[in-house]
Parts: C-alpha cells; structure tokens; sequence
C-alpha cells in the first residue's frame, strides 16, 4: 500500500481561504507568508449556486489568489464534494479554470478549526477556559463543535508534528443519564432511529430538543426557530431553561466521552456558532459537571482543561496557519490536492 502524500510543499501566494458551512461561507486572503489575512464579507451559502459564483460577488482582488485552501462541511472524497448540509457542489478542477487558480485544497471544516488550536490564545477574544484543569504542552487537543451540525477533531502531535485526524464523532449515540433525562429522551424525534450527539447539538437539533421538553411536560412547544428557543431561555421562560440547561449537560457529557477517548491532555475545545450564544449557559457549572462526571475515571477527567473558542473565524485562523507553514503540520493531501495541469 502506498503512504499517503504528506507533502509540505508551500502554496504559491496569494492563498485564498474559505470556511464553507452549511449556512454561511467565510472568506480572506493572505497575500503572503508573513502577512496578516485581509477579511472578505461572509455570505449565505443559499444566495449562491455553487462557490465559484460566491468567490466572484467578491469582486475584483489584487493581486488575485493563486492558490485556494478551503474548509468544507463534508467529507472530501473525489472530484465533486457534496456539502452536508448545503445544496452546493465543490469542483476544484473546474475551480481551477473558472478562477485562474494554481492550486487547490479541500480539507475537513473540523479539521481547519483543529490546525487553529496552537495559534489561538487564552485571552479573553480568542479563548476562555470552563473550569478546571491544566494544559499540558503538544498533548493531545480535540474540537467539538455544535453548529449547523455537530462537528468534532482531534489535533495530535507526534514527530514533530501537529497532526489533524477528522472524523464524524458528531453522529455517535447519546443517551439519557439523570432520571428528569428519561422522560424527555423518550419524546425526541429519532434520526434513522437513533439520538445522536448532532441529533440535540446543532441548531436544528436545539429545536428538537426544546419540543421534547415541552412534550415531557405535557405543553406545546412555543418555539419555530432555534433562535426562539436561546431568546426564551434569555427571557426566563421554563422551556427554553430547561432546553439550554439539558443542552450544555449533553455537550459536556460527549465533550467527556471525546477527551477519554483520545486521553486529550491539550484539552478540549468547544467552537462552533452556538457556544458563543449561549455563553452563560457554558459557564454557569452544568457543562463541567456534566464533562467530569466519568466514573471511574472521573479524576483524570477532571485534570483535563475545556475552553470556549470566542474567536469568530477560528477556521479561517487555522487554514492560514497551514498554508503559511504547512512544514508544522502533518496534514495527509492524499485525493485532496488537485494542481494546474495534475
């Protein structure tokens, strides 16, 4: 079997890096290694055909990207990525011909927010930490992070190394615990007959949550939109609480799960668009109990530090990390690497 292709060739600047969700797609630009990255508006992925129309309503750049290095919420698995969450397809080859480009890459949202981990600082706008715990240096590092869905990664450091591992630990099962859990587990809608962690952590997942609570209570749900549901809990309203409160226990309950399951002594990151709006419900004591409470192992647990990731375009932090060093990290371009003429 051949070894994968862990090619530290640089990409020829300007470096164009995009963030594509399933919602939103973030754009910037880094005009050379050592430059800061120049923003580009974020636009909606619906308004869009496909990413090459939204790089064009960009409007002219210069000097214009030679190369693009790009986040997408799907596994990259050919000539043509279908987005999960989103109608657009990515075709690097055509992307390569329609926008002049050199070089293209296409690697795991996740796995961008992962390569972000070193650079991001624990000062306030970057990074908070939830609790307790110490970080100990190029250990292990993993990213939860509920948004459009559930997405996860774990940052390795091995030879030197910092080394990305995607994955889809987003879809694994989540289970009741407490005993005031049963009631509302059994009125969750099931997915393919299964609650997973993206079931209830996600924005469409939060909804199916908050009717589920009000279910077990025997109430109609008030709520249409997830952002009804954050407001409510804002506004004091008995449902809405108790959605957000069930919300941060089950994320520190798979936030644990993850960090036993790597032994992530680096720490475990919670980004995403939904952490940074429910910030409070994070930071109250519910989220680190909740990740804590893994018996036997509820010690070890405990010495494993959790941080809130409040930097808006982390992603965006870690493809330009890559793409001005790519020699600091192992990142496998194996069938997700494509070349003018290759």
């Amino acid at each position: 079997m051949p070894s994968p292709d862990l090619s530290r060739d640089s990409f020829p600047f300007p470096v164009l890096v995009a963030d594509i969700g399933g919602t939103n797609a973030r754009f910037a630009l880094i005009a050379d290694r050592g430059a800061d990255i120049a923003g580009f508006r974020t636009v909606h992925t619906a308004d869009f055909a496909d990413p090459i129309a939204a790089i064009e309503s960009l409007g002219h750049v210069d000097p214009a990207p030679r190369s693009a290095v790009m986040a997408l919420a799907a596994p990259v698995t050919g000539d043509e990525v279908a987005l999960t969450n989103c109608p657009w397809v990515i075709r690097p080859r055509a992307m390569i011909e329609r926008l002049g480009l050199d070089d293209v890459l296409l690697i795991n949202d996740f796995e961008a927010q992962a390569l972000a981990l070193p650079s991001l600082k624990l000062d306030g706008a970057d990074l908070i930490q939830i609790g307790g715990g110490t970080e100990r240096a190029s250990a292990t590092k993993v990213v939860v992070g509920p948004g459009t869905g559930l997405g996860v990664a774990t940052l390795v450091h091995a030879l030197g190394l910092w080394i990305p591992v995607p994955g889809e630990g987003g879809h694994v099962s989540l289970g009741p615990e407490a005993p005031d859990e049963t009631p509302v587990w059994a009125a969750i809608e099931r997915i393919g007959g299964r609650v997973t962690g993206e079931t209830i952590l996600s924005g469409s997942g939060m909804l199916r949550l908050a009717r589920a609570v009000a279910a077990a209570r025997g109430l109609p749900c008030p709520y249409r939109h997830p952002e009804e549901v954050t407001a409510g809990a804002e506004a004091g309203e008995a449902i809405g609480l108790e959605t957000l409160r069930l919300f941060a226990r089950s994320l520190g309950r798979i936030a644990g799960d993850f960090a036993l399951s790597s032994l992530a002594r680096g720490g475990v990151y919670i980004a995403g668009g939904i952490p940074q709006k429910i910030e409070r419900f994070l930071t109250d004591g519910t989220f680190r109990a909740a990740f804590e409470a893994k018996a036997p192992h509820a010690a070890l647990v405990a010495g494993i530090p959790t941080y809130l990731v409040r930097h808006p375009r982390a992603a965006l932090v870690g493809l330009a990390a890559y793409a001005a060093h790519p020699e600091r990290y192992g990142l496998d371009l194996e069938g997700r690497h494509w070349r003018r003429g290759g």
